[in-house]
């Protein structure tokens, strides 16, 4: 059976779409749906069902892939060692929200990068949940951080952390609010107070509103910056309230530079998952990141 025509089959299998194994493969979507053909042909037996939106696997299908794949992730993982002249360096394409990339995950990663004979080079890049997951299936990066978990089965994702967010302002605006007030008169005590936030559609205030008052903020953003410590920094600056993961915060609060306007008994949480296209964890410089950050995490959050 032609090597070819199973990693084609192991792509289609785990996108779910022959478009996407087209994009990458490489190859245009009539070539993967030729080959596809040429080995149900071989086989004598359908490997996909195709419907309005990708495809869905056979039985058959299923268990082509069960068997191959492993084989087929080794294959790759001898060929690739060859790539670079000093096999024991290898380069870790990492990409994540800047925050807690930068907050978290780099600092944590950049221990591996010394001379211990199983170091690897690490880049990385910075990205929206959604633009992470797609360069992560296109193979422009090795490991994803995201807050969104993936669908399908061409990437798998590990729960890494839960991250908790606090209501801040800086202490003038605490003042006039006034102590106890929130908890009298609700989310209403806040409407004349501005907002900092990373985007016009105020994500992580209205997520708070919603998941503690059962409510919808009021009050527009006044600041809006694309970047969580430019929020912070901001709402230090005296700007108005903002909602802020609480390990990007601590510090703030600790100085007394911004307070916590609410403590709900159950505070908003988002989950953070470590995202691999399937089968590159048979690579060891990413399965040692991978195992190096989900150690790393129990510290974390």
């Amino acid at each position: 059976m032609d090597l070819a025509l199973l990693r084609t089959f192991v792509t289609v299998h785990r996108a779910g779409s022959f478009t996407r194994a087209a994009a990458l493969l490489g190859l245009s979507q009539p070539a993967v749906t030729s080959q596809i053909r040429t080995l149900e042909r071989q086989l004598g037996r359908p490997l996909f069902l195709r419907q309005a939106r990708g495809v869905t696997p056979t039985t058959i299908g299923d268990e082509l892939a069960h068997k191959a794949a492993p084989h087929l992730d080794a294959l790759v993982e001898i060929a690739e060692s060859g790539v670079e002249e000093d096999s024991s360096l290898r380069t870790l394409h990492l990409a994540g929200p800047p925050e807690f990339t930068a907050e978290r995950a780099l600092p944590a990663l950049t221990e591996l990068t010394g001379e211990d004979g199983q170091a690897f080079a690490l880049r990385a890049s910075f990205g929206t949940a959604e633009e992470t997951l797609e360069g992560l299936a296109a193979g422009h990066h090795d490991l994803a951080i995201s807050t969104a978990r993936p669908r399908g089965a061409l990437l798998t994702a590990t729960a890494l952390c839960d991250e908790e967010h606090v209501l801040v302002a800086a202490p003038r605006w605490a003042g006039r609010i006034g102590s106890g007030t929130l908890r009298r008169t609700g989310p209403s005590a806040l409407d004349q107070v501005p907002v900092v936030e990373v985007h016009e559609s105020l994500p992580f205030v209205s997520r708070y509103w919603a998941s503690v008052f059962d409510s919808r903020p009021v009050a527009p953003g006044t600041v809006v910056v694309p970047d969580l410590r430019a929020v912070l920094a901001c709402a230090t600056a005296g700007a108005g309230l903002a909602v802020l993961p609480r390990y990007l915060c601590t510090a703030a609060l600790a100085r007394g530079e911004v307070v916590a306007l609410h403590e709900p008994a159950v505070p908003p949480l988002r989950t953070y998952f470590l995202v691999v296209r399937t089968g590159t964890l048979a690579m060891p410089h990413i399965a040692r990141a991978h195992a190096w950050l989900e150690r790393a995490a129990g510290g974390w959050c």
